[in-house]
């Protein structure tokens, strides 16, 4: 790809994102870390999970971004009594003109490019686990035929974080699926007064559309190819390392503190997210403070705090910016001049 035809898609790529923004503000007030932590992993191929208190606009922010989204978009309310085929579809068996029975494949609704996943910890390991090639491979295998998913497809699951009783918490092995863990925080004082008077006057404005799917696949690529440096690269390795705590690199209040840390994924989504941040403002190149702007939430839910975290009041939260603060930026090698 040319420099000339990279920068200008870099830059009309910053345009889409603001026309993005502009649009969601007409119905979602507040949250735009949240709104811009879910487009950065739309671009970059990955799912979230949004965590937060009822009430906080989560499923409408989902669905507000599928609407300025010419793409299709399926919800699933996640219940105890939902089932695998209930999500991925089922044969079934259907008379044929020449009077021969025979299975039709019926898709579920993880036939779709968003796919909004309802309160996911509401329903058994067994139906949860039913997402789990969807969200890896993009293809669903039913008996002995894979189907494949269409392009784009994101899942974006939401989950109640204080009503514990009849859920069934996500296991690490799909937890560690969600490139990001996006936790939804309560409005400020004059964003709530905002929210009361626009959602009790009894008009909704409607959003126009911004992107399509083809557009989406586009901006996916030039995601990819946006520039990082080894000397980001090596950073991005150092802050995941050092999440482990029999890792020789871990601090000692890694070591203290946790029980286990993220794996190679971890890196993987910190250099994804930095390069959908890095694009969204226009730039051309991964910078350091990008990396540090996705950590949180790709580190969240990838560690794991003990008995000694929790009885001294820490989260997985403290221990990040603790880590941040703590692992310094790799120093640039020095070349000796040449005479």
């Amino acid at each position: 790809m040319a420099k000339e035809s990279f920068e200008s898609l870099i830059e009309q790529f910053a345009r889409s994102r603001q026309i993005m923004t502009r649009e969601l503000g007409k119905i979602i007030i507040g949250q735009s870390d949240v709104l811009d932590q879910i487009f950065a992993a739309i671009l970059a191929r990955g799912h979230c999970l949004l965590i937060g208190v009822p009430g906080l606009a989560k499923t409408l922010i989902v669905s507000s971004i599928a609407e300025i989204m010419d793409i299709s978009f399926k919800r699933i309310q996640f219940t105890p009594d939902l089932m695998p085929s209930d999500i991925t579809g089922t044969n079934v068996i259907e008379e044929t003109e020449s009077r021969r029975r025979e299975f039709r494949f019926v898709h579920g609704p993880v036939f779709t490019h968003i796919l909004l996943a309802d309160e996911i910890n509401r329903t058994p390991p067994k139906t949860q686990a039913a997402l789990l090639e969807a969200m890896q491979e993009r293809q669903v295998t039913v008996g002995q035929t894979t189907f494949p998913l269409p392009d784009p497809f994101f899942v974006i699951a939401t989950q109640n974080p204080i009503e514990q009783e009849g859920t069934y918490p996500l296991p690490e092995a799909q937890q560690d699926r969600f490139m990001f863990n996006i936790y939804v925080d309560y409005p400020s004082s004059s964003e709530e007064e905002k929210i009361l008077a626009a959602t009790t006057g009894g008009e909704r404005p409607q959003l126009e559309k911004v992107f399509n799917g083809r557009q989406i696949s586009n901006m996916q690529k030039v995601v990819a190819s946006v520039p990082i440096s080894e000397y980001v690269i090596k950073y991005c390795s150092q802050l995941v390392r050092a999440t482990r705590p029999t890792d020789p690199t871990a601090p000692d209040f890694i070591r203290k503190l946790v029980e286990y840390g993220a794996g190679p994924r971890a890196g993987q989504y910190l250099i994804m997210g930095g390069k959908a941040f890095a694009a969204m403002d226009g730039r051309y190149t991964v910078s350091i403070e990008d990396v540090r702007r996705v950590a949180i939430p790709v580190l969240r839910h990838r560690i794991g705090c003990n008995f000694a975290a929790a009885a001294d009041g820490i989260d997985a939260v403290q221990i990040i910016k603790q880590l941040i603060a703590t692992i310094p930026e790799p120093e640039v090698p020095k070349y000796e001049a040449i005479e």
